[in-house]
């Protein structure tokens, strides 16, 4: 009998120490204080905001360079076959434009942090060494707008061959990319030359102008409307689409350029935005517009 009480006494404890120790096992998954070590891994992860990945794309660079030909130096905005970089879309200071770097920068600090490269005749073969000399400022973007004198040429024959248009855009982009990894790169695609003839051919001093040697591939014989003249006009606007095809996805290629996506060349320009002395080249309005459209562009939050 005092065996069989002694038996059921240690029965009773040992399953109070079951339960006791169960209750703090439970009492353990619920709560870590004092010594307890923290949980590691992907528990300590849990519950922690993740940290917002550094966009690709800054959409107000600090300063610009500007690259490209007659368009982006103002060619006769202010005055007969005269460069006005003042009025440039891209880099100039004018109240009239509002110049790309103007809207980024403020007129202020623009004047100091944006710098214009282009060439009045530039071609595309030209570029590389514009981008070499831009790289050397190390601005956060750089805008182009380069094409147009590739397709004019004294005959469409002389037109720069798509590929080789390729192969210079390309090297440009590896001058840029070889010393400044991270600097933007807005592209405007080429303007619509035939557009832009059948504007002008109603000003006749514009027509003696272009006597001159301006676009004589579209715009030769503005009047002529025959077979050939048409074919002429058509193998330019041919062309001109071919490069703003290779504008769009050299630029693809580079996670930090962006293109216009082809709003230059769509955009139809009007009288109002020509040049009153060539009929050819952007009017200060039409400087306007084309800083508008980069602007739009390089701010967007999505290409």
């Amino acid at each position: 009998m005092e065996q069989g009480t002694r038996r059921r006494g240690r029965g009773r404890r040992a399953v109070l120490g079951v339960v006791t120790a169960a209750a703090l096992g439970v009492a353990g998954c619920d709560a870590v204080g004092g010594d307890s070590p923290a949980p590691s891994g992907t528990a300590a992860q849990q519950g922690r905001p993740s940290p917002k990945p550094t966009p690709v794309w800054d959409t107000s660079p600090d300063s610009v360079a500007a690259v490209g030909d007659s368009i982006t130096t103002g060619f006769d905005a202010c005055a007969v076959l005269s460069d006005c970089p003042e009025v440039s879309w891209a880099t100039g200071g004018s109240e009239q434009v509002d110049s790309l770097a103007v809207r980024l920068l403020g007129r202020a600090e623009a004047a100091g942090r944006s710098w214009n490269y282009a060439v009045t005749g530039a071609r595309m073969a030209d570029l590389p060494g514009q981008m070499a000399r831009a790289v050397g400022r190390s601005p956060e973007l750089v805008a182009v707008m380069t094409g147009a004198n590739d397709a004019c040429r004294e005959t469409t024959s002389a037109m720069t061959p798509v590929a080789d248009f390729r192969a210079d855009f390309r090297e440009a982009m590896r001058t840029l990319r070889e010393a400044l990894p991270k600097t933007q790169v807005y592209v405007a695609s080429v303007p619509d030359l035939k557009r832009l003839w059948s504007q002008g051919r109603s000003s006749a001093m514009g027509k003696q102008v272009w006597k001159l040697g301006i676009c004589p591939s579209m715009l030769a014989d503005p009047d002529a409307l025959d077979a050939a003249a048409t074919q002429r006009r058509e193998t330019v606007h041919d062309r001109v689409e071919d490069y703003n095809t290779v504008l769009r996805e050299v630029c693809a290629e580079d996670r930090r350029c962006r293109s216009d996506g082809g709003a230059v060349h769509a955009y139809r320009f009007g009288t109002g935005q020509l040049s009153r002395w060539d009929w050819f080249h952007p009017s200060i309005d039409g400087q306007a517009r084309l800083a508008e459209i980069a602007y739009r562009t390089v701010t967007a939050t999505k290409p």
